[in-house]
């Protein structure tokens, strides 16, 4: 469209959707108009765009009307509820939660993974969950060299995977602790100021978690590998911003650490930063609002016998590539 789209954010006041504002901006993306929506109690309010204020209005089913592509960050309920008004509206819906990932009528998309399942969808994209975007960015130009086989994972994860509320309870709950007070876990399981928690979503009878059993199903999607073998656990850390895995990789064939690096260096959406000698490695506060994932601690892993595995190490932004860049960057491939 010459002059631009007719863009709507759904969920615009949560820090995803604030992020999808600011980087529709920031990307230039050719908005010919922007919606912003929310809940009936942000209805009124004023958000910033290119300078000028945007009123919030309240999501309403008959509120997609005129609109090309939405942009969806209100969780899952919500978009089941909407979809089929923003479909039969004529719009495309490019949505952050977890509702229909592993639909087969909707593609799972990360541009730098897997661009070409974009033309597959029927009014409906799916941004995977912000664990396996990271990874994936990393870990898709390796197995198109290489021939993954396994993944083996342990992810530490960001306050910000829970939303503003699990940054807010992170940042009140440190104040609290410091200055001799219990902590009120209300986000979280257990206090997160000053602790680990290795429980992230609900737990299945196999003992893992749905979001470390998300890792595995999507991944499988995304790299059209429906036997990809996928072993993960997933940590919350007390960390604002940007999530961080290890990464334990099997490949079909040899590969070593120096081709690994190459590669990663060619890669778009990945960005090199491994010099343990100068103390260069990814780390989750060089990741904050940074659009690449950031990879190192490249070494061969010396557990096998052979040449096909290697251990890294990817830093990147949870709300950025996660969600909010991810989601922006699909919209410029339509």
């Amino acid at each position: 469209m010459a002059n631009g789209y007719n863009v709507a954010v759904a969920g615009a006041t949560g820090a995803v959707g604030v992020e999808m504002v600011k980087t529709l901006e920031k990307r230039n993306f050719p908005v010919k108009s922007l919606k912003l929506l929310a809940s009936a109690r942000s209805a009124g309010k004023t958000m910033k765009f290119k300078g000028e204020d945007v009123v919030i209005e309240e999501m309403k089913h008959d509120s997609f009307k005129g609109v090309d592509i939405a942009l969806f960050s209100a969780g899952g309920d919500i978009s089941r509820e909407y979809r089929p008004f923003v479909v039969d509206a004529g719009a495309v819906m490019i949505d952050n939660s977890s509702a229909f990932r592993m639909d087969d009528d909707v593609p799972l998309v990360v541009p730098e993974v897997n661009a070409e399942d974009i033309k597959l969808h029927k009014g409906v994209i799916a941004n995977p969950n912000c664990t396996t975007a990271i990874m994936l960015v990393a870990v898709a130009p390796l197995h198109r060299a290489k021939g993954l086989r396994r993944i083996v994972a342990a992810t530490y994860q960001a306050a910000s995977g829970a939303g503003a509320k699990g940054m807010h309870e992170l940042v009140e709950q440190t104040r609290e602790v410091l200055d001799g007070k219990a902590a009120q876990p209300k986000a979280f399981a257990h206090q997160i100021a000053f602790n680990l928690i290795p429980h992230i979503d609900v737990f299945k009878e196999n003992g893992y978690t749905k979001e470390e059993l998300k890792m595995l199903n999507e991944s499988r999607k995304m790299l059209h590998l429906p036997n990809l073998l996928v072993s993960c656990t997933c940590v919350r850390i007390p960390v604002l911003r940007a999530h961080s895995e290890a990464l334990n990789l099997e490949f079909e064939n040899e590969i070593t650490p120096e081709e690994a690096r190459a590669i990663i260096a060619a890669a778009p959406g990945v960005q090199l930063v491994d010099d343990p000698a100068n103390k260069r490695y990814p780390m989750p506060l060089d990741a904050t609002e940074k659009y690449d994932v950031l990879c190192g601690r490249i070494r061969q892993d010396i557990s096998r016998n052979d040449k096909r595995g290697l251990d890294i190490f990817v830093s990147g932004d949870q709300v950025l590539k996660g969600a909010a860049l991810n989601a922006v960057q699909i919209a410029e491939l339509l």
